[in-house]
């Protein structure tokens, strides 16, 4: 590892944050030096803090500790997510012989200078009972593999140098701020000090110089582990390929069996990583071993549980075993965490209210990683952090036997309340965990759809043929999850690898928008049968092709799903020269109504909505109208405008139907508000001849 340290960049963010001062303003450029290498900090993992001072109303200055606040990474972190506290209060605090967590944490907030600034970390009086103006922490890989060893200590002064400090494991808080505090008085000339399965802290009253024996000193670990290899290597025998083509049947199984085993039936997300070395860690023995083994460091605890799930021996020839292996996997592994949470609740005389006995990861042999999540972000957490485990493990073997923290302490960590207010406590959207698919989505009511689908918390795969209105619907989604694949829905094999990217990418499927269509304006006699089937390819076939293939995915999981149908006004009040779109429609309204009647039974519903003249934006127009609205226009006399004003006043409601109304249909049914399948909503201001009969 080498500095990132730039003088250039260095004065340039001294002139971008020149109102908040040179300390703050370099604490937050080497704040982000530490925050880019993913090797000493995960996703939100670390802080830094800087001593300094601010001056108050009354034009005192006083003495405060920007410190790393909660919520902040440290590779994007700005001042804000630097909180001032009042420094000579936590000074105080160091006369004290005890301080419980929430007290701590109360004493934190009420000594902010901002009172609207996020909580500090819970390592801040560890900053503040240190005498230097610049304190860095990170959880480095790298100083982990040397202290999660039997003999540890000796490994960290042979890689480092004997001017590092070494302290053994204490849990975070107030006991190992005075700890702390007291070994680096014992050693005056410590500049660095190792907190076994935790991490490293440096300090200087340069910035610079804290920051660089930072890296420096991961470096020397680096270089340790890298001259003391394992003497063999782990052994794969499955390829990324071969893992990629499993996941698709595997995954779809796997979440079904989560929902079934969690206590609250949520759906969960899947992550996905099939890497030369994570297969060879999941399909060695040696590899699986060390996967029972404690994390890196109890920090992680939180976001991968204190081991993996485990799975060997699957018969990938047949998927009811397939079933059955991992069920009983997902059973052992709870039955594991009743022991877990039950013998710790009664050695340490609490009483806790026991978390879910899910998984958060899975290393399953010819497949590799599955990271387990809520959220996409979640799910997403916990593989970065376990792909670095085993990354980790895998270079420490050269040294010796792993040896993490004890059963006892990972609990401690798991159910202290101050790790748990990491992972929020907001109420989940209403589609949380979900995976939806929808087809046209880069047409105007596709491409709402699927916005409003990710913004009511769904995991949101768009499809489509036209590649450049694609990607301006899945711009639309900005951060919001989704996936964007080009897919012609009238073949067959394009349509099953697009279901199938789906399952690899998220885990599975639980909302089919069937939307994708195309329009054809010939009267009867003039109607060419190469134009019909066009029509029909999409409209009826193109539907039966993607709910076919979603259907093998509903039956994998094993936990419901819905499918919506976008049929149109036209099933029930079509318009002459208009026969080939209006037949396939109702054929596909009629596709959806059987469908009701045979996936019952799976827990599937399937209804539909009959929607009129939707028009689009300018960003998104209705590919429909740019194909017929020239007729119509030409037919009764009316430019755009008057075309528009047309359609909408001759409905009841007088009113323009746009896709966001589609839309908004689309969620209620996604939303299982009413307990209904096999139903029709019109979405049209009210057509008298189209009322359902």
């Amino acid at each position: 590892m080498e500095s990132r340290w730039s003088d250039a960049d260095a004065h340039a963010y001294r002139d971008r944050y020149a109102g908040h001062g040179e300390v703050l303003a370099l604490r937050v450029y080497t704040s982000r030096l530490l925050g880019a290498e993913p090797a000493l900090v995960q996703h939100g993992g670390g802080n830094t803090s800087a001593k300094g001072e601010v001056v108050d109303l009354f034009g005192e200055r006083r003495e405060v500790l920007f410190i790393k606040g909660s919520g902040w990474d440290l590779a994007t972190i700005e001042p804000a997510g630097l909180p001032a506290v009042d420094l000579v209060y936590l000074r105080r605090l160091r006369t004290l012989t005890t301080l419980p967590d929430e007290v701590m944490v109360n004493v934190l907030r009420t000594h902010l200078l901002d009172g609207s600034a996020p909580t500090p970390s819970v390592e801040t009086l560890l900053h503040a009972f240190l005498p230097y103006r610049f304190v860095d922490h990170s959880h480095a890989d790298a100083i982990l593999a040397l202290t999660n060893q039997a003999d540890g200590e000796a490994h960290c002064r042979a890689a480092l140098g004997d001017e590092i400090v070494v302290l053994g494991y204490i849990m975070p808080g107030f006991p190992l701020a005075l700890a702390v505090a007291e070994v680096v008085e014992a050693n005056p000339a410590a500049r660095a000090i190792v907190l076994a399965h935790h991490g490293l802290f440096t300090f200087d009253d340069d910035v610079r110089a804290s920051y660089e024996l930072h890296i420096a000193l991961v470096d020397r670990a680096e270089r340790y582990l890298a001259a003391h290899p394992a003497a063999t290597p782990l052994a794969a025998v499955t390829t990324p390929a071969q893992a990629q083509a499993r996941a698709a049947t595997l995954l779809p199984i796997l979440r079904g069996l989560l929902h079934r085993h969690d206590p609250a039936h949520r759906h969960w997300i899947l992550d996905h990583r099939a890497t030369a070395e994570l297969l060879a860690f999941a399909g060695d023995p040696e590899g699986r071993a060390l996967a029972r083994t404690a994390p890196l460091t109890p920090d992680h605890v939180i976001r991968t549980k204190a081991h993996p799930l485990v799975v060997e021996g699957i018969d990938w020839d047949d998927a009811t075993r397939v079933r059955a292996t991992l069920d009983r996997a997902l059973e052992e592994f709870a039955e594991e965490y009743a022991v877990y949470f039950d013998e710790n609740c009664v050695a340490q005389g609490v009483s806790r209210t026991r978390l879910d006995p899910l998984p958060r990861v899975a290393l399953i042999d010819g497949v590799g990683q599955v990271a387990i999540g809520a959220t996409v972000k979640a799910a997403r957490i916990a593989g970065d952090i376990y792909t670095h485990t085993v990354a980790t493990k895998t270079a420490s073997r050269g040294l010796g036997p792993y040896r993490g923290l004890d059963l006892a302490d990972l609990f401690d960590m798991e159910y202290w309340s101050l790790e748990q207010a990491k992972l929020g406590k907001a109420s989940p959207p209403p589609l949380a965990g979900k995976i939806a698919l929808v087809t046209g989505a880069a047409g105007a009511i596709g491409a709402a759809v699927a916005a409003r689908l990710a913004e009511a918390g769904a995991s949101v795969c768009l499809t489509d043929l036209d590649a450049g209105r694609l990607a301006i619907a899945a711009a639309r989604l900005g951060p919001l999850p989704h996936l964007a694949v080009e897919a012609d829905v009238t073949e067959a094999a394009a349509v099953e690898a697009m279901v199938a990217a789906v399952a690899r990418h998220f885990g599975g499927l639980d909302i089919v928008v069937l939307n994708a269509g195309i329009a054809h304006v010939a009267r009867l006699a003039e109607l060419t049968d190469a134009d019909l089937a066009r029509v029909v390819a999409v409209n009826f076939q193109g539907y039966h092709r993607v709910l076919r293939a979603a259907i093998r995915l509903f039956e994998l999981q094993g936990s419901g799903g819905d499918v919506i149908v976008n049929s149109s006004k036209n099933v029930f009040d079509p318009g002459a020269g208009f026969g080939a779109y209006s037949c396939a429609k109702a054929a596909a309204h009629q596709l959806g109504k059987i469908a009701a009647l045979e996936l019952a039974p799976l827990g599937v519903r399937v209804n539909m909505i009959n929607a009129d003249a939707v028009f689009g934006d300018e960003s998104i127009p209705s590919q429909l109208w740019a194909e017929v609205g020239p007729e119509r226009m030409r037919a009764r006399g009316l430019d755009g405008a008057g075309l528009r004003a047309y359609y909408r006043d001759r409905n009841l409601l007088k009113v323009e139907v746009t896709a966001d109304h589609v839309a908004a249909g689309v969620l209620f049914f996604a939303t299982r508000q009413t307990p209904t399948t096999g139903a029709t909503l019109p979405i049209d201001g009210g057509i008298p001849a189209a009322f359902p009969r």
